[in-house]
């Protein structure tokens, strides 16, 4: 892989993985550009296809391995355990897997509507998987709220070698 390719995307433990944070918009069909830094990190590990899931108040995207491991895990929980019910129920069964097409994807309608996207959205690199939030929902009450409990954050590292 050329150098100019290698410095865009941060590995760690020797796997590229997603960081940074940009603004897009969502057009009327749902499709969404995925970022450059993004797209490299897919490319890297053969993907095509992203696996996207609705998370709390925004979408959460993972490459297909990545999500396969997910269900893998999954399906070795209790199978009578309510909370195990309702996690398979909302985060499982949320699952859409939305092919790569000449840099972007398209989000179904039910997860759109979900997370409320329409218009600017915000994409956030989680390491192992890129939040899709929407634009004025992560300026005015996710970002804020991260940003006040990251103090916080800080104390539960403390015990954390580096």
């Amino acid at each position: 892989m050329p150098q100019s390719v290698i410095n865009r995307y941060r590995v760690v433990w020797g796997v590229p993985v997603f960081h940074g944070r940009s603004r897009h918009t969502l057009d009327s069909k749902g499709r969404l550009a995925i970022p450059a830094r993004f797209k490299e990190v897919l490319e890297h590990n053969g993907g095509d296809s992203i696996v996207v899931t609705n998370h709390d108040r925004c979408l959460w995207a993972f490459e297909k391995d990545d999500w396969k491991i997910i269900e893998e895990q999954a399906a070795r929980l209790p199978l009578f355990d309510p909370k195990v019910h309702a996690y398979i129920r909302y985060f499982i069964s949320g699952a859409v897997e939305c092919q790569l097409k000449q840099g972007r994807i398209t989000i179904p309608a039910d997860l759109r509507d979900h997370a409320r996207l329409d218009g600017e959205v915000v994409l956030v690199g989680c390491l192992k998987r890129f939040e899709i939030w929407q634009k004025e929902l992560w300026d005015e009450h996710e970002f804020p709220r991260a940003r006040e409990e990251f103090a916080g954050a800080n104390e539960a590292l403390l015990n954390i070698s580096f």
